[in-house]
């Protein structure tokens, strides 16, 4: 396994739209496990394709439930309003809150290929609306109320 660079905000690849995964090649398995290994070496709590320089539809997670990865995940249903503070592995040393929903039901596909349902709240509802966000271009900090720098 390998540890990826992160690409940082000023990259035009966090910018641009993720292609759908077609077929989960042994490639896409190899993304999906250095996309983990890079997310806990930088002691995040999500990563997306696009922060590694790859525009597939594909993110991992894990809010201390452990690892959940998706491909091509989609929004299905959501509840609910909760503003909180974020911050992001492509934006080092900025944080800010945005509102999102406050309960939300994902699908996608497993690294095998069958549809896995994800129902998350607070935590994991906000990681899962952060890292589908970055599948389309869009930032954190393009939705953030406030915005401040920590040291």
């Amino acid at each position: 396994m390998a540890i990826y660079n992160i690409v940082k905000k000023e990259e035009t690849v966090l910018r641009e739209k993720s292609k759908y995964v077609k077929n989960i090649t042994k490639n896409v398995e190899k993304l999906l496990d250095n996309m983990a290994e890079t997310m806990y070496e930088s002691k995040g709590v999500g990563l997306a394709a696009p922060q590694v320089g790859v525009l597939k539809r594909v993110v991992v997670i894990d809010v201390g439930e452990g690892l959940i990865e998706l491909i091509n995940p989609e929004i299905i249903d959501s509840k609910g309003s909760e503003t909180d503070y974020e911050g992001c592995l492509s934006c080092p040393g900025i944080v800010g809150e945005v509102t999102r929903a406050k309960e939300v039901k994902v699908k996608g596909l497993d690294r095998k290929g069958n549809e896995v349902i994800i129902e998350g709240d607070e935590l994991l509802a906000r990681c899962l609306q952060h890292e589908i966000d970055h599948l389309e271009g869009i930032l954190f900090i393009d939705k953030a109320q406030k915005i401040q720098t920590t040291p």
